[in-house]
């Protein structure tokens, strides 16, 4: 991994910074300037995923893989696509922020798969590509879920939109890539 992991005060600012985002693109429609506190939070330009869940249930979870804004501006940016912009469900509504419990998945650079031995279940998340179909799991989908690296890769494939067992195609190309994973829930945000 390129970069050393988030502290806690980076990480307890970033969910506050999402809660706020959430709460104020509400009240006026767009995403608000800031200006890190924590000063690595502006230089870092790393991808994320914000996923909302409301009563445990997912509501909206969206994200990248890289980004050439701040780690700040893409959480602010993924939190408002998450709630407004996931085709899976309808966009939230501002009734119901006082029930969305958020998570931020900040990733780190993905390295393509030449061993499925290197797939360590609870460290890594997976990225699934073969011709059009592509797939993503987060780490804590694994661990959440209780699967094993077969089925890990299984399901990210069928998240594709591929076949369970395609992992073992020769055409498939498969990463595997690290993330720092904290909730509202933790840090008493």
């Amino acid at each position: 991994m390129i970069e050393e992991r988030l502290n806690e005060k980076e990480r307890k600012e970033l969910l506050k910074l999402s809660r706020k985002t959430l709460e104020t693109y509400f009240m006026n429609g767009r995403i608000f300037e800031y200006t890190p506190v924590n000063k690595r939070l502006g230089d870092l330009h790393l991808g994320c995923f914000v996923t909302l869940k409301k009563k445990g249930n997912l509501r909206g979870c969206l994200g990248n893989f890289s980004s050439r804004d701040p780690l700040y501006l893409n959480v602010q940016k993924m939190t408002i696509s998450s709630a407004k912009e996931d085709p899976r469900f309808e966009p939230v509504k501002q009734r119901e922020l006082p029930e969305i419990d958020i998570e931020i998945s900040v990733i780190y650079p993905m390295v393509e798969v030449k061993n499925f031995d290197e797939i360590l279940v609870g460290r890594d998340g997976l990225y699934v590509e073969h011709g059009f179909f592509r797939g993503v799991l987060l780490p804590q989908v694994a661990t959440e879920y209780g699967w094993n690296r077969e089925e890990f890769l299984s399901h990210t494939c069928v998240k594709a939109g591929l076949s369970p067992n395609a992992w073992k195609d020769r055409g498939i190309k498969i990463f595997r890539f690290e993330a720092d994973v904290f909730h509202e829930k933790d840090y008493c945000v």
